[in-house]
């Protein structure tokens, strides 16, 4: 459960967000162009990095979460968890396999990327478009774990995934949130929030 004894047992980033709006709000407007903007890589492919960088990094809550919307964007069920397993004889694109060994490597030791490992993905055919949105969307995982496991959040069953997904799918990552999208009182739309959650 939460370590936020204010929050109720399934709470998640959305109480978060729309406790915090005047920060989350931005976050959630640069979250829908990085993920759903322009960029050489697909919006499934940008899901399937998330969720890839949090099931590297251990963190069950977001590769739960972003797993699903990757399968709502196409990539088709069970590769996420065979690219866990073996990266090098998971069924993907081989153009696609050194971006995401890039964002393994960026994602557990970060210390330890070099010019070498950022050339090796331009020689597969990415440009430094892609490599940027690949960075960017590893470093949006990691920023989403420390929230997630900082309070201490349950991850979603999959059925709840799943609705969760197909509404992210639906509206965004900014319209997911009502409070983003119409403005109004912070505190009534954590209330309803929190309410929803318990209604779960």
């Amino acid at each position: 459960m939460p370590f936020f004894k204010s929050m109720p047992d399934n709470a998640g980033p959305a109480t978060v967000f729309s406790t915090y709006p005047d920060i989350y709000r931005p976050w959630s407007e640069a979250s829908e162009a990085l993920m759903n903007g322009p960029s050489p890589l697909s919006q499934g492919e940008r899901e399937l990095i998330l969720a890839y960088a949090a099931g590297v990094a251990g963190c069950t809550f977001v590769y739960v979460a972003h797993s699903e919307v990757a399968h709502a964007r196409g990539i088709e069920e069970g590769l996420l968890d065979k690219l866990l397993k073996n990266i090098d004889m998971a069924p993907v694109a081989p153009k696609l396999k050194p971006l995401l060994a890039f964002v393994r490597k960026l994602m557990l030791t970060p210390g330890e990327i070099t010019q070498e490992d950022a050339d090796v993905v331009f020689t597969a055919g990415w440009d430094e478009h892609a490599l940027h949105d690949a960075i960017a969307v590893t470093a949006r995982a990691a920023f989403m774990q420390r929230l997630v496991q900082g309070h201490g959040f349950v991850p979603f069953s999959k059925e709840m995934a799943k609705k969760r997904a197909a509404e992210r799918v639906e509206l965004g990552y900014v319209k997911l949130y009502p409070k983003f999208a119409k403005g109004g009182d912070a505190r009534s739309e954590a209330d309803r929030t929190v309410q929803e959650s318990r209604r779960r």
